[in-house]
C-alpha cells in the first residue's frame, strides 16, 4: 500500500491473469450494520474457499436502500470498528461493497469501498442521486464530487454506484482515465413482484451495461440487490458483461445467491486491438466542444435571464408622483434592445 492508504500498481498480489469474481446478491436488513458486515465477511470467506479473488456487493449492502431517517444512525467513517471484519477478510479476498460513509466533512455518503490486503484502499461517493418517482435519496445524503479511475490487484478499475452508470460522462471519464474494469453496484427496483416487470427492467439495464462494455473495451461487473423494503421489490439479475458485450455470469432475479464467473483481462486488449475506436478516441476535442457548448449555455442562460428580468419590470404599474410627467406607451431604451445585445 502507499502511504495515503491506495493500492498501488507496485504492491504484491495482483492478478495477471484470469481470476474468479464473486457477485454477492443479497438481501440487507435495513437499519443494521453490524448483521448486514456479519453477513457480508461470511459470504467473503465462502467466496475465498470457493477460489474467487474479488467478491461485490450491492448498493448500500451494509445498512439497507430505504433508511430515510435512519441515515445518520447507520452512517459509519470506512475505517470504522464495525466494518472490521471486512477488513479483515480482505487479506485473503478483495471485497467491494456499498455503505452510508459519514465523511470527514460531516456530511453523509451513499458510498461503496474496496477493501484490499485488510484495510480500504478506495472509496466513490456516489455522483448523481434520484430523487424522483420512488427515489428520495437527495433528501439524505450528499452527492459525490470526485470521479476517478484507481489501480487495484485487477489493473486500472472504476467504481460507480447504480444511477451514475447512466450518466454517460461517467463511463467516458473512467475509461479515459484507464479503467479496464468497471464495478457497478446497485439497488435497482420495481414496484411489481412478477417476473415481467424485472425482465422489462433488466433489459433495459442489460442494454445499458452492453453498451458501455463495447464502447469503452472494458469487463463490467453489476451487483443488484434483491428482497422487499418499504414496499418496493428489488430484482437482482447481477451479472458480469465482457468487453465484447457477451454475459459472463449471470444470477437469478428475485433471490439470493453467491454467483461466480471469470474475468480475463487480456480480454480487454483483444477486443481494443478488434476495433479501435476506443484507441482512437480524442477526449481533448471532446473537452474543447464541451467547454464552448458551456459557454454557448452560460450565455444563452444569462440572455435568457435578462430577458426574464426585462419581462418582468415592463409588466410592473408605473407610479405616478406628483409633479411627475406620465409616460406615454413609448418603451423605455433599455427595453427595447433586441436580445442578442443583452449584457
Amino acid at each position: 500500500m502507499t502511504k495515503s492508504g491506495r493500492y498501488s500498481s507496485r504492491d504484491s498480489g495482483r492478478y495477471s491473469g484470469r481470476y474468479k469474481v464473486a457477485l454477492a446478491q443479497m438481501t440487507p436488513i435495513l437499519g443494521d450494520v453490524r448483521a448486514n458486515v456479519g453477513r457480508a465477511a461470511a459470504l467473503a470467506a465462502e467466496a475465498s474457499r470457493a477460489g474467487a479473488r474479488l467478491i461485490v456487493f450491492p448498493e448500500l449492502a451494509l445498512t439497507g436502500y430505504y433508511l430515510k431517517d435512519l441515515v445518520s444512525e447507520v452512517a459509519r467513517p470506512v475505517d470504522a470498528p464495525e466494518l472490521e471484519p471486512l477488513a479483515r477478510q480482505s487479506a485473503r479476498i478483495a471485497i467491494v461493497a456499498g455503505f452510508v460513509e459519514a465523511g470527514a466533512d460531516s456530511a453523509l455518503y451513499n458510498a461503496a469501498a474496496l477493501w484490499v490486503g485488510g484495510r480500504p484502499v478506495w472509496v466513490h461517493r456516489k455522483l448523481y442521486l434520484p430523487t424522483y418517482g420512488v427515489f428520495d435519496e437527495g433528501r439524505y445524503v450528499a452527492r459525490g464530487r470526485r470521479l476517478e479511475a484507481f489501480d487495484s490487484p485487477f489493473g486500472r478499475s472504476g467504481l460507480l454506484i447504480c444511477e451514475d452508470i447512466w450518466h454517460p460522462s461517467t463511463v467516458y471519464v473512467l475509461a479515459q482515465d484507464g479503467a479496464q474494469l468497471l464495478v457497478v453496484v446497485s439497488a435497482s427496483p420495481t414496484r411489481e413482484a412478477g417476473g415481467e416487470a424485472a425482465s422489462r427492467v433488466g433489459s433495459i439495464w442489460y442494454d445499458l451495461l452492453r453498451v458501455h462494455a463495447v464502447m469503452h473495451g472494458v469487463h463490467v461487473v453489476f451487483v443488484n440487490r434483491v428482497g422487499f423494503e418499504d414496499g418496493v421489490n428489488f430484482w437482482g439479475g447481477s451479472r458480469i458483461v465482457g468487453p465484447d458485450g457477451s454475459p459472463r455470469a449471470e444470477a437469478p432475479l428475485f433471490d439470493e445467491s453467491l454467483t461466480f464467473g471469470e474475468v480475463d483481462p487480456l480480454e480487454v486488449m483483444r477486443e481494443r486491438t478488434r476495433s479501435h475506436h476506443v484507441w482512437d478516441e480524442d477526449p481533448h476535442l471532446t473537452l474543447r466542444c464541451l467547454s464552448a457548448a458551456l459557454a454557448r449555455r452560460g450565455r444563452d442562460g444569462a440572455i435568457q435571464d435578462t430577458n426574464r428580468k426585462r419581462d418582468q419590470k415592463n409588466q410592473e404599474p408605473h407610479h405616478v408622483g406628483q409633479g411627475q410627467r406620465r409616460k406615454t406607451g413609448r418603451a423605455p431604451a433599455r427595453a427595447q434592445r433586441r436580445p442578442g445585445h443583452a449584457r
